[in-house]
């Protein structure tokens, strides 16, 4: 069936292609995704590998499977991307914030909407994953990976997450098996040295302790009662909000943001729950007293480390139509 679509493309059959790359375009556009860190760029670099690859079909000889020859296109579409592209720029804050622990370079993550990855293929994971699927979506892996530099990154997902084997990925990526192997260690060392990498398992999706942990945040959250929001925290949380290239870590910087900025003024909210990144998410509402709704004020995406919230991530506005929220709420 396969090598009759392929045919059937290569006479100029665009339905053909588009059923022959049907299969794949999810994986593909997850792919990309982890790479570049953001939803709207993965969707970018997929249209252009589908392009790519709509024209180049007759060079495709057929000596790699029809998978790997489009993840060959699809890992240096987004390395063109990444040397090309001018990431999204900083945001200021819309009002003075407390002394931040640190800056971020890294604000252009956005978060990945578990609707997506319904369906999405289970392919049968080789001997050289290392990574599961799940660890492989998270914020905090997504995170990490957007401080490798770009070879790295790809040599890693390449590798440890989808489980090409060395020889495969020096061909999509035009180098040595050697060259190869020094990406991958040097980028499976700097993950050893990431913290937000050695947490505590979180809970199953969906199970009764993540239901009750998001339950506690959102009534807690939704009553101004910041000390019984810190109580569901590790003491080395960590809150990051971007575009804004501010970090705070641990309990008592948490705390002070959330009193001083997030519900100064007697701000009220309500959250509606989604998901995103196999992690729970709440989207933000706060209450317009003039026109009696709640409109929307950003999302937060949890990470989870064994019973409690081991970080906060905030996203703005921008967010909202991929994952499902609406603008306001009455």
């Amino acid at each position: 069936m396969t090598d009759a679509l392929l045919e059937r493309a290569r006479t100029g059959d665009e339905q053909a292609f588009a059923e022959l790359v049907a299969p794949l375009r999810r994986e593909l556009h997850v792919h990309c995704y982890r790479i570049l860190g953001s939803l709207q760029d993965a969707e970018d670099a997929l249209q252009e590998t589908l392009l790519a690859a709509w024209r180049g079909l007759h060079g495709y000889e057929q000596r790699a499977s029809l998978r790997t020859w489009l993840y060959r296109i699809a890992t240096n579409r987004c390395l063109n991307s990444l040397r090309a592209a001018s990431r999204r720029a900083p945001m200021e804050p819309p009002v003075p914030f407390p002394e931040p622990t640190r800056e971020t370079e890294i604000v252009w993550l956005e978060p990945y909407p578990d609707a997506l990855l319904e369906g999405l293929p289970a392919a049968e994971p080789g001997p050289d994953v290392l990574v599961a699927a799940r660890e492989a979506m998270s914020l905090a892996f997504i995170t990490v990976l957007q401080t490798l530099p770009p070879r790295q990154r790809a040599v890693l997902i390449l590798r440890d997450v989808l489980g090409f084997h060395a020889a495969e990925v020096a061909e999509m990526l035009d180098t040595t098996e050697e060259s190869v192997t020094s990406a991958l260690k040097r980028a499976r060392a700097a993950l050893t040295r990431a913290p937000e990498l050695r947490e505590s398992p979180p809970p199953a999706p969906d199970s009764p302790e993540e239901r009750e942990l998001v339950r506690r945040l959102t009534v807690a959250y939704e009553a101004g009662d910041v000390d019984s929001m810190v109580e569901l925290l590790t003491e080395d949380v960590w809150l990051r909000m971007p575009p804004i290239p501010l970090e705070y870590h641990g309990r008592e910087l948490t705390r002070r943001f959330f009193k001083d900025i997030a519900f100064r003024s007697g701000r009220r909210f309500r959250l509606q729950p989604t998901r995103a990144n196999g992690q729970p998410a709440l989207g933000i509402y706060m209450h317009d007293p003039a026109a009696e709704i709640y409109r929307a004020n950003g999302v937060i995406v949890l990470t989870l480390s064994g019973a409690a919230i081991s970080a906060i991530t905030r996203f703005d506005n921008s967010v909202l139509p991929s994952l499902g929220l609406p603008r306001t709420l009455l």
